[in-house]
């Protein structure tokens, strides 16, 4: 899965907060994911991440 730098990735789960929308922050072996709505940021392995995404959307 070809996920970059500044997408927005849709999640199966949805935030504590209500929010499923995430920005991708730092890819590697690892994502890290800034919540849209609350900001809070997450740090999660590319094979759990890759797995729970909906869809992705590429800023144009």
């Amino acid at each position: 899965m070809d996920v970059q730098i500044g997408d927005v990735v849709i999640m199966k789960k949805t935030h504590p907060c209500g929010s499923d929308r995430f920005a991708v922050t730092r890819v590697g072996m690892d994502f890290k994911l800034r919540c849209e709505k609350c900001g809070h940021e997450i740090m999660a392995p590319r094979r759990k991440i890759e797995k729970n995404i909906r869809k992705i959307i590429r800023p144009e």
